[in-house]
């Protein structure tokens, strides 16, 4: 089947994703800088938020433009993806109301973590869809910043009881590694 229903159904998702977090950011009260003071784990954790999401979204765009067809495989992957994803708002809230204790820090690594699983699911699913020799298993490679940026948000959950902050400066980390814009695909679609 082709892919446009589903790119049309994930771009809808996670325009709603990001609506549902802005919607969660609450009117300063009072006219000065210093009534902003208070919100300010709330704003870091939407802009942290609203990183990850874009990259999914991005790395999604990238994706499904070098594949030629989904599956029903591709579509329950992608749907597992969009749902780890749909609780960002939540985490995010949890993790910003609660100024970044453990629990809330540790359930936002959660979230992050089973988004790049679900993330790895749907590549495995694409890939056995297309096979070896396909411009998406070749820009895909051996997605080497995927698996690190895993094992790295399993590792921040625990670590998250050591010190919050260890969890929360991996998951910035993460979201700066993959802020730079991905040139694997690009670089196969200019030629």
């Amino acid at each position: 089947m082709g892919k446009g229903r589903v790119e049309a159904f994930t771009d809808g998702v996670v325009a709603i994703i990001i609506t549902i977090m802005v919607l969660e950011l609450k009117v300063p009260h009072g006219e000065d800088f210093s009534a902003l003071v208070p919100l300010w784990p709330i704003f870091f954790c939407y802009i942290l938020s609203f990183i990850n999401v874009g990259i999914y979204w991005n790395n999604l765009h990238n994706m499904f433009h070098t594949v030629q067809r989904v599956d029903g495989r591709v579509l329950w992957a992608n749907l597992h993806l969009l749902f780890w994803l749909s609780l960002m708002p939540v985490t995010t809230a949890f993790m910003g109301e609660n100024h970044f204790a453990e629990v809330p820090v540790a359930v936002y690594g959660v979230d992050l973590a089973m988004c790049a699983i679900a993330y790895t699911i749907l590549v495995v699913m694409l890939h056995r869809l297309h096979g070896q020799d396909t411009t998406f298993a070749k820009a895909i490679g051996s997605d080497r910043k995927g698996k690190i940026s895993m094992a790295a948000y399993i590792a921040a959950i625990p670590l998250t009881f050591v010190s919050q902050w260890i969890g929360i400066a991996l998951y910035v980390a993460i979201a700066a590694i993959w802020f730079i814009p991905d040139r694997r695909f690009a670089r196969l679609l200019d030629k």
